[in-house]
C-alpha cells in the first residue's frame, strides 16, 4: 500500500516501493486524472513489487481540485515544469546516493520528457518513462508535440498504446525521434492501454506489460 506524504506546498504524495531501493521513479499525473487514479495505482504497485521506489505526487491545479473538489483546468507550461523540478529536486536533497528515474502518464510525462536533459545535467536524473506521450491532440495531427524528442540526449522509454489517439502506431512511426528514445507498443491498447475486447487482452495484462517494459528499462539504466 502506498504511503501518504505531505510535501512543502501541502499537497499530498504517494510513495510506493521499500525505502532501501537503489532507485526512485518520481511520477506524474495525466491533464485529467490525479495520481492516485487506477493506472498511475497500477504502475507504481507493479513497480515497487520489482524493487523500485515509487513516487508520485501532483501538479498545482490538482492539488487544488482535490482541496475544493472542483474540476481545474491544468496550470501552464512553465507552472507545471517548476512544479516537477521542485520534485526532482526533493529527492535528490533527501537521497543525493539514489539513482532518480522521472516521467508520467500523458501530460506528465511530456512534462518530464522536456525537463530530463536539464535534471539530467543539474540532477543526475538517469532517464525518463513516458506512459502514453500525447503526440498530438486527439483529431489534430498536425499540432505536434515533438521537436524536443528529436533531440533528446537522456535515455527516454515511450510506452504507447498502438490505437492511442493522442498518436496511433501508423502516426508515430513516421516522426523523427531521437536515438535515445525507446519505442514499445501496447498491444490495441488505448491513451491508458485499455485493450479492445476482440484483442483477448485484458487491461490488466496490458499495464502488466507495461510495468515489465518499464522495469528493464529502469535494469538496464542502472547496469551502465
Amino acid at each position: 500500500m502506498a504511503a501518504e506524504v505531505p510535501t512543502t506546498a501541502c499537497a499530498p504524495r504517494l510513495i510506493d516501493g521499500p525505502d532501501a531501493a537503489s532507485a526512485t521513479v518520481l511520477l506524474a499525473h495525466g491533464a485529467g486524472a490525479p495520481m492516485d487514479s487506477p493506472l498511475m495505482a497500477a504502475i507504481a504497485s507493479g513497480l515497487a513489487q520489482q524493487g523500485w521506489r515509487v513516487v508520485r505526487f501532483e501538479f498545482p491545479y490538482m492539488a487544488r481540485q482535490r482541496i475544493l473538489g472542483k474540476q481545474q483546468g491544468p496550470n501552464r507550461m512553465p507552472v507545471l515544469q517548476e512544479a516537477f523540478r521542485e520534485q526532482a529536486r526533493m529527492e535528490q536533497t533527501e537521497q543525493p546516493s539514489r539513482s532518480l528515474f522521472i516521467g508520467g502518464k500523458s501530460m506528465g510525462g511530456r512534462v518530464a520528457s522536456l525537463l530530463v536533459d536539464e535534471l539530467a545535467a543539474s540532477d543526475g536524473v538517469r532517464g525518463c518513462i513516458c506512459l502514453g506521450y500525447p503526440f498530438h491532440p486527439p483529431g489534430k495531427p498536425l499540432q505536434l508535440r515533438t521537436e524536443h524528442l528529436a533531440a533528446l540526449q537522456t535515455p527516454t522509454l515511450i510506452l504507447q498504446g498502438e490505437r492511442d489517439t493522442f498518436g496511433r502506431r501508423e502516426e508515430v512511426e513516421s516522426y523523427v525521434l531521437s536515438p535515445q528514445v525507446q519505442l514499445h507498443w501496447i498491444p490495441s491498447g488505448d491513451h491508458s492501454f485499455k485493450p479492445t475486447r476482440s484483442s483477448g487482452l485484458s487491461e490488466a495484462e496490458n499495464w502488466a506489460t507495461v510495468v515489465a517494459l518499464s522495469d528493464q528499462f529502469l535494469r538496464q539504466l542502472l547496469s551502465c
